[in-house]
């Protein structure tokens, strides 16, 4: 039968209060050329046994589960890496959206070539799925210059929801997806702005939900870091915001979008950056040493 136009990678770890809300949502979808590709991060609760019902009941429905936890980066790099279609979307297992959302997208992206990334605008949710607040940003980059849409996302982007819109696969494919440490979704928009525009839809399709032990939580708490974010047998990721520096600057230097001059200026425009924080970056060192010293001496 061939791929589907669209694969919704559905990475989910521990959801099982949530990830049916998720998963029938998208089933509800009025674009129905897609399949699902459920990534279950050797979940320990009911999460497994809620997703192979719903994959039992809808052949679009994909399920695989990893023998281990590869971290929240592995696994959603690992969704991507089993999609073979045109377009891709990630949808995560405790957020869901409006059954127009794929249909919108689709004509977006099918519109105009230059289109590497479509989202809409979003509803922050409740535990409960009540909205609360209308997000909305400063991120629709038609410019056909990738060092102007390159600075405008790592200066304007706040919270981050925009890789959690429709993206052609082929530009995915030659980023350096979703890295380890927090915040590394930053970098990851902003790769994409550089192989090509991004395009909003003022339509809030996107229901975002926040709640304890949701991935957007306390994100500078080590322990939820742990139980959310890293792999099994890691407990933290050190010096997490020299990482998001040099993340940034390692998206530069591959870019194949960027002349010299385009990539010396956005480095020096990233240096300038991390300059500015050289409190906090001084501050994290300075953890890091006493922690060596601590272990050390234990």
């Amino acid at each position: 039968m061939g791929e589907p136009l669209v694969t919704v990678g559905l990475p989910v770890y521990n959801v099982e209060r949530y990830v049916a809300k998720s998963i029938e949502t998208l089933l509800q979808q009025t674009f129905t050329d897609f399949k699902i590709l459920i990534c279950d991060n050797a979940s320990t609760d009911g999460t497994e046994a809620v997703c192979r019902e719903w994959a039992a009941r809808d052949p679009r429905i994909e399920y695989h589960r990893n023998p281990t936890n590869l971290g929240m980066a592995g696994n959603y790099n690992r969704s991507f890496a089993l999609a073979r279609s045109k377009y891709f979307r990630w949808a995560p297992a405790d957020d869901y959206c409006s059954p127009d959302l794929l249909e919108d997208h689709v004509k977006v992206l099918e519109s105009d070539p230059t289109i590497a990334l479509c989202y809409s605008q979003a509803w922050f949710v409740g535990e409960d799925g009540t909205p609360y607040e209308l997000w909305k940003d400063e991120l629709h980059l038609m410019q056909e210059d990738p060092v102007e849409r390159f600075k405008a996302v790592i200066t304007r982007i706040k919270r981050v929801h925009h890789h959690l819109g429709l993206m052609r696969a082929d530009c995915v494919r030659r980023t350096g997806g979703i890295q380890k440490h927090v915040s590394s979704d930053i970098a990851f928009v902003a790769e994409m702005s550089l192989l090509g525009k991004l395009y909003r839809i003022d339509e809030p399709q996107f229901f975002r939900r926040m709640h304890g032990d949701s991935s957007s939580w306390k994100t500078l708490d080590e322990q939820h870091q742990k139980r959310r974010y890293h792999a099994s047998n890691v407990n933290r990721v050190p010096f997490s915001r020299l990482r998001y520096h040099l993340n940034e600057m390692a998206v530069v230097r591959r870019s194949p979008a960027l002349s010299t001059a385009q990539r010396l200026d956005l480095l020096a425009f990233l240096a300038r950056r991390a300059g500015a924080e050289w409190r906090w970056l001084a501050g994290e060192a300075r953890q890091e040493l006493l922690r060596a010293l601590r272990t050390r001496g234990a």
